[in-house]
């Protein structure tokens, strides 16, 4: 049985961790593990467990998923670009795995990239048939005569 090459996925992580601008010693305190087993990682001579990878994504805002097909965990093919294209972890994966950018543009990137799918959504839902007006709910009344006698609903003040 062939052993994966682990040294790929230290350099790897390296690499993420010098474009956020973290130290060794920051990474390994913000993933929750220790300066050794992190530079060992990085080093290639530990392979870490999802968990550890997981940890090590969420420090470092990357995909978790992007670590775990570099580590041999999944599989880099079609089925994992078909679930990244439906919920945004193909644009988020892109953005984290870009070598030009660093931590603060990544995360402005992203940032940016979540209003529009929020605001997308917002507006699916808004232009979706309003059964709700049609249906009223166990109190008897609809959101429709709601919305009519106190306004629309909003989340607080908007940025024009």
């Amino acid at each position: 049985m062939g052993a994966l090459p682990i040294g790929p996925l230290g350099e790897y992580i390296r690499e993420q961790r010098r474009n956020a601008e973290y130290s060794v010693r920051q990474l390994a305190q913000a993933a929750g593990v220790s300066n050794p087993y992190l530079s060992q990682i990085e080093r290639g001579l530990r392979k870490p467990s999802a968990e550890i990878l997981q940890q090590l994504a969420k420090a470092l805002r990357i995909s978790a998923e992007t670590l775990y097909v570099r580590a041999g965990l999944l599989d880099g093919g079609a089925d994992v670009d078909e679930d990244a294209a439906t919920d945004g972890h193909g644009v988020r994966s892109a953005v984290a795995d870009d070598p030009w950018l660093n931590a603060r543009q990544k995360r402005a990137l992203l940032d940016i990239y979540e209003a529009f799918r929020i605001e997308s959504a917002r507006d699916a839902a808004a232009s979706a048939p309003d059964d709700e007006a049609a249906n009223p709910d166990k109190s008897g009344k609809s959101d429709k005569t709601d919305e009519t006698i106190h306004g629309p609903v909003t989340s607080g003040p908007t940025e024009q």
